[in-house]
């Protein structure tokens, strides 16, 4: 008989990276920041840190529509672009460009060299998006994004899309409670969804059709907020960052929370990404502006970026 053994998770200390200069720092009242921190005036809010081929990391400051870029050796932080929108997720495309889930604009492309910013999506059928949030390639190419809006569980009318390469746009979710952070697995069968306010990381196999069948949650949280960004593991697991609870956890394929990786600097940490080809995952401490890092006991998945230029050098 098969037992299961449920154990406190091991807990991983995650140290300070690096932090936005003071430069760039100016608390200020915004939009945004009275919509979703009500009475708080912030000089920024760290999201989607995504890693170019040069190891290069890119942070997005959502209040301010500024995307930086932090150097791989130096750590200099320098802004690339600062535009009218509210910049969330990042993800890197296989040519190099930036695309962006922005709140108030939809998906956004950016050319990191030239700064230059481009609307992909900016509605559905002339219909605006409720607030995209945060989007994945999968490893052909096809783009996930989840569209969160102000949802949660007084309105569970939170989308997830696929963006086809041929242009075709696909509605698998209507119904979640604020989702956010976006994964797929390595074979493309199995779509992951953190639903925010339900505070739960939700699992949809995908069909051979594409549609999405027996979606079912995978591991429920609690806090008062939820899971935020998703990590795929080299292993088929997740690692979640948490919004409220001061870190982020490691889960493997069946669910189970086997790390929790624990933030020195605060209790928001939003979104993660691991170093390709290594163990290091990079957290954004949100509400102080601050970038951590922590090794774990298993690497990432490969990514679309990283592995369409492999096989190109092949």
């Amino acid at each position: 008989m098969w037992n299961l053994s449920f154990q406190p998770p091991e807990i991983i200390e995650a140290r300070v990276l690096t932090r936005l200069p003071d430069a760039f720092r100016a608390p200020r009242r915004t939009d945004w920041v009275d919509a979703n921190k009500p009475g708080h005036v912030m000089d920024s809010f760290l999201e989607g840190p995504a890693f170019d081929r040069a190891g290069n990391l890119y942070v997005t400051d959502i209040p301010y529509g500024r995307i930086f870029r932090i150097a791989a050796a130096s750590l200099e932080w320098q802004l690339v672009a600062a535009y009218d929108g509210w910049p969330n997720g990042l993800a890197v495309h296989a040519d190099g460009s930036l695309w962006i889930a922005d709140y108030r604009r939809g998906i956004l492309r950016l050319d990191a060299a030239g700064g230059a910013v481009e609307t992909v999506l900016g509605h559905r059928n002339s219909e605006s998006f409720k607030g995209v949030n945060d989007l994945v390639f999968d490893l052909e190419g096809r783009l996930y994004f989840t569209d969160q809006g102000q949802t949660g569980l007084h309105d569970p009318t939170g989308r997830v899309y696929r963006w086809n390469a041929d242009g075709r746009l696909d509605l698998l979710l209507a119904n979640a409670p604020s989702p956010n952070g976006v994964a797929t697995s390595g074979d493309g069968k199995v779509l992951f969804v953190a639903v925010t306010r339900g505070n739960q990381v939700w699992r949809a196999p995908l069909l051979p059709d594409g549609s999405l069948s027996k979606v079912g949650a995978l591991q429920t949280f609690f806090g008062t907020s939820g899971p935020d960004g998703l990590a795929l593991t080299a292993d088929g697991g997740l690692v979640v960052a948490h919004a409220s609870l001061g870190g982020a956890f490691v889960l493997n394929a069946r669910g189970e929370v086997t790390h929790m990786v624990r933030s020195p600097a605060g209790q928001t940490v939003t979104n993660l990404a691991f170093r390709p080809g290594t163990r290091q995952l990079v957290l954004t401490d949100s509400a102080t502006g601050s970038v951590l890092e922590a090794e774990l006991p298993v690497g990432g998945a490969p990514l679309y970026s990283h592995s369409m230029y492999s096989r190109a050098q092949k």
